[in-house]
C-alpha cells in the first residue's frame, strides 16, 4: 500500500495512465490491462467497472470491448479518480488516525499535516491525467 493511496487507487490510476496513452476511443480489455500492468485480473476487474460506474471510463461488453476513457484525458483530474476509489477521507482524517483530532484539539502531528493535506489537494485537483501521461513519460525516458 502506498503512502496516501490504496492499492486500488494506486492500481486505478496506473490503469487510467495506460488507457491515457491509447488511441481515443479504442477499447483496452482487462486482460490485456491485467498482464501490462501485472494486476491481478479480478482486482482489476472490480476497479474498472468502479470507474465505469463513476463516469470516468466507458465501457462495452463482446469480443471488442474493453475499457475506455469516457472523456479526454485532459478533462479528467487526479482528483476525480481518487474520490472514485478512495473517497476523498485524505481531506478530513487525522494522519495518526485520532477520530477525536481536530482544530480545537489536534493530535502532535495535526498542523504540519494540515499543510501537506492542502498541498496534495491542489496537485491532484491541478493535474489532468494528460499532464500526469506526459510527466510520467517525460521520467521513463
Amino acid at each position: 500500500m502506498g503512502i496516501i493511496f490504496s492499492r486500488q487507487c494506486e492500481y486505478a490510476l496506473q490503469a487510467i495512465l495506460h488507457l491515457a496513452s491509447q488511441p481515443r476511443d479504442s477499447m483496452t480489455s482487462i486482460r490485456e490491462l491485467a498482464a501490462k500492468l501485472d494486476i491481478p485480473y479480478h482486482f482489476l476487474a472490480k476497479i474498472l467497472q468502479s470507474l465505469a460506474t463513476k463516469g470516468i471510463l466507458n465501457s462495452q461488453r463482446g469480443p471488442a470491448g474493453g475499457f475506455a476513457l469516457s472523456k479526454p484525458p485532459e478533462e479528467i483530474n487526479l482528483i476525480s479518480v481518487v474520490e472514485a476509489i478512495d473517497g476523498l477521507a485524505i481531506s478530513n482524517q487525522c494522519v495518526l488516525g485520532f477520530p477525536e483530532c481536530g482544530g480545537s484539539n489536534p493530535c502532535a502531528l495535526h498542523h504540519q499535516w494540515g499543510d501537506i493535506r492542502e498541498a496534495v489537494q491542489k496537485m491532484l485537483m491541478n493535474k489532468s491525467i494528460a499532464k500526469l501521461s506526459r510527466e510520467t513519460r517525460l521520467s521513463r525516458t
